[in-house]
């Protein structure tokens, strides 16, 4: 009997979202951070500090105890801000369209010996764009919105199935996917060629980390 083929192990990236926590500010930090940690525990390969209302100061705070909360299977990547995940000492930064370009957060980071290991990734909502992360040196890529979601309306309508497909086979670098995805369409994404998944609040308001994890793992 032969067997069946193993499941691909896909990267899981949790995309944080405090204010959408409940209680006081101090309150939301705090319940943040226990998020961060219970997904890291989990599996969770990737997660993206993405407070964007935070000043400097605040966001080194967090940052930093995120990265001393976390096992070291775990990378934090910054939001936008090369200089807090540098100084952090996160795993990556985590650029938007309209952030400096790849190629020269991808030339401080060599110039300044600021990390060998330091991701350099990118938001891109468009086959072109995606294409443009790629050519400037980015390390992985993040596509969508692939599905309808209310945290991406800004980005335009969804870029579905076919355009996600598209982007992986052209693309030599891992795409990730993002916008809207949920249990059930998490191997539809996978079946586009996707290196991994995003999201917000598909691990923000599970209530079983540990079981999500489990059950993304399985396919």
């Amino acid at each position: 009997m032969s067997l069946p083929p193993p499941i691909r192990r896909i990267k899981l990236c949790y995309v944080t979202d405090r204010k959408a926590l409940s209680g006081s500010r101090e309150e939301q930090t705090r319940l943040l951070q226990e998020k961060i940690e219970s997904a890291a525990r989990a599996g969770v390969d990737w997660i993206q500090i993405r407070e964007k209302d935070l000043r400097g100061r605040e966001l080194v705070a967090l940052v930093g105890e995120a990265v001393r909360r976390v096992p070291r299977s775990c990378r934090i990547l910054v939001n936008d801000r090369l200089d807090v995940a540098i100084l952090a000492g996160a795993g990556g930064v985590h650029l938007g369209e309209q952030s400096v370009p790849v190629e020269d957060a991808k030339r401080f980071v060599r110039e300044k010996n600021a990390g060998q290991n330091l991701l350099v990734g990118m938001s891109t909502h468009s086959l072109e764009s995606a294409q443009t992360a790629e050519s400037g040196g980015a390390d992985y890529i993040i596509f969508g919105p692939v599905f309808v979601t209310p945290s991406k309306a800004a980005f335009g309508p969804p870029q579905g199935l076919d355009r996600l497909a598209k982007a992986c086979a052209g693309a030599s670098i891992p795409v990730i996917a993002i916008g809207g995805i949920t249990m059930q369409n998490v191997s539809d994404c996978v079946r586009a060629g996707v290196s991994g998944i995003a999201a917000i609040r598909l691990f923000q308001d599970t209530s079983d980390m540990a079981g999500l994890v489990q059950k993304l793992r399985q396919g």
